[in-house]
């Protein structure tokens, strides 16, 4: 009880509240931004955290990270530019319901989600952070193949329209993916001599390309009509949002529980929590066909996992020093430049400290609830601006973002690039979210596949040779295996 009691004074100091506000502020604003992510968020605060003491200086973190993954909707909603890439998995649903007058509505339903994915994860976090990191050093390179391979199935049950044409883009998203030196041999695979193509296809910029630079194409092959958006817009954000909430209740809780469970697993991220999430709520809903035409469901889903799996991915970083994502790799230097040293011991060296974080995680959470909609009340204003003026600005903003990641002019040609393809993609019906899945998800299934062909020495049942391995092995081969039984069922049932 001693613990909790300095832990509390610690976080609710004066000065600790005031850097946290400060914090999420500035997450709001970069995460809104396409292009400038959370973990870019959280690289440009490092520098303010040297003269901070330790709990602000990661209570800051926790802050701008909770926020910007949540600002990163707004621009998807309201202009299909994901701010985040967390917020690229539902992009297309959110945009459909402000085409419908409901911006409001699916910013106000992406706010509240977000804010009861958190504390879920916040609560997982402090109640069974050594468990959960047990379970997940357990991972090996084969569990990891199977999950990628898992996630891999969503693109073909979250794209809208032909299973081919979806299939189809996923295949030129692995294709992109392979560019660039191979991780396993050390040689250069389509690279057409370029060094920049060595280092592969960044995903920033390639995700800003296939979203924003497509759309600002579309507009200017439109002749410059006016694009098809409600100029007025429902004007309170919480408006049925009970309603929504009453009735896909257990969507929020599977959402919450998909993203903290795949928030602890070290490489995950945000980012593949929202696109399971979403293809697990398509796939389990009695209204499939009603997907990307403006339903809230799978964004109810998605929007609590995103934002849950944040402190899922703490639990690696804060009891085995390994970090969860990006933004923990980050966080574990400047816990380390606190003296706070990760691993098991940090429970009885720093206690305090390590439950001040804890409260840190709801505080932000809690703050991101007024913060998140005194934000959706300004952004409205975004869909009066003239579309002629809109989309320049839009091209601006998302050559900065494609500069950024790497400080090159080359993430500008990859985006334009994607642009042109991906536009190119849609006018002929061919979805591109799968196409972004394969971007994601394409190294990952590689290096894990070589790495533990390696290890089987080439032996496929290698791959079944663990216990959670084999679990995710079956189920993945079982949704692969189901629409043929289905149709071979189908055939046989008209042949009787």
């Amino acid at each position: 009880m001693d613990t909790l009691l300095k832990s509390f004074a610690l976080i609710s100091d004066p000065q600790t509240l005031g850097v946290m506000l400060l914090a999420a502020m500035f997450g709001l604003f970069v995460g809104a931004i396409p292009g400038l992510t959370a973990t870019m968020a959280t690289a440009l605060l490092i520098p303010f955290t040297f003269f901070m003491d330790p709990v602000p200086a990661i209570a800051a973190i926790v802050a701008t990270v909770a926020t910007a993954i949540f600002a990163g909707d707004i621009p998807g909603a309201l202009l299909r530019i994901p701010g985040t890439p967390a917020s690229a998995a539902y992009c297309d649903e959110t945009y459909a319901m402000t085409k419908k007058g409901l911006a409001q509505r699916a910013l106000g339903i992406a706010l509240v989600t977000s804010v009861i994915g958190g504390l879920t994860g916040s609560i997982l976090l402090s109640l069974s952070a050594p468990r959960l990191a047990e379970f997940a050093i357990q991972f090996s390179s084969f569990e990891y193949f199977w999950l990628a391979s898992l996630g891999l199935s969503c693109a073909v049950i979250i794209s809208t329209g032909s299973t081919l044409k979806g299939f189809v883009s996923l295949l030129i998203g692995l294709f992109i993916a392979t560019v660039g030196i191979d991780g396993t041999a050390g040689y250069p695979r389509f690279t057409f001599g370029s060094v920049e193509l060595m280092g592969g296809v960044s995903f920033i910029p390639a995700m800003i390309g296939m979203f924003a630079i497509s759309e600002v194409l579309r507009y200017v092959a439109s002749n410059r009509t006016v694009i098809d958006i409600p100029q007025q817009i429902e004007g309170s954000v919480f408006k049925g949002l009970g309603a929504i909430l009453k009735k896909y209740k257990f969507n929020v809780l599977r959402g919450s529980s998909i993203g903290a469970v795949v928030g602890v697993l070290p490489g995950a991220g945000a980012d593949i929590a929202a696109w399971i999430s979403y293809a697990i709520a398509k796939k389990r809903s009695k209204e499939p066909e009603k997907f990307g035409t403006g339903h809230p469901e799978g964004l109810v889903d998605a929007g609590a996992a995103n934002n849950a799996s944040l402190a899922g991915a703490w639990v690696p970083a804060i009891v085995f020093g390994i970090p969860g994502d990006s933004i923990t790799a980050i966080v574990i230097g400047v816990l380390y430049m606190k003296g706070m040293n990760p691993g098991p011991m940090v429970f009885v060296m720093n206690p305090e400290l390590i439950y001040a974080v804890f409260m840190a995680f709801f505080l932000a959470n809690l703050a991101l609830l007024p913060l998140g909609f005194a934000a959706i009340k300004l952004s409205r204003h975004v869909l009066r601006v003239p579309r002629r003026v809109l989309m320049p600005i839009i091209l601006v903003f998302s050559m900065v973002g494609a500069f950024a990641i790497n400080n090159t002019v080359f993430g500008i040609t990859i985006m334009l690039a994607l642009g042109i393809i991906a536009y190119l993609m849609e006018e002929n019906g061919f979805p591109v979210a799968p196409a972004i899945l394969g971007i994601v998800l394409g190294n990952m299934i590689e290096d894990n596949f070589m790495a533990s062909m390696i290890k089987a020495d080439g032996d496929l049942l290698g791959f079944f040779s663990r216990p959670i391995a084999a679990t995710l092995g079956i189920m993945t081969l079982a949704l692969w295996l189901a629409p043929l039984v289905t149709m071979l069922l189908r055939r046989r049932a008209r042949r009787r």
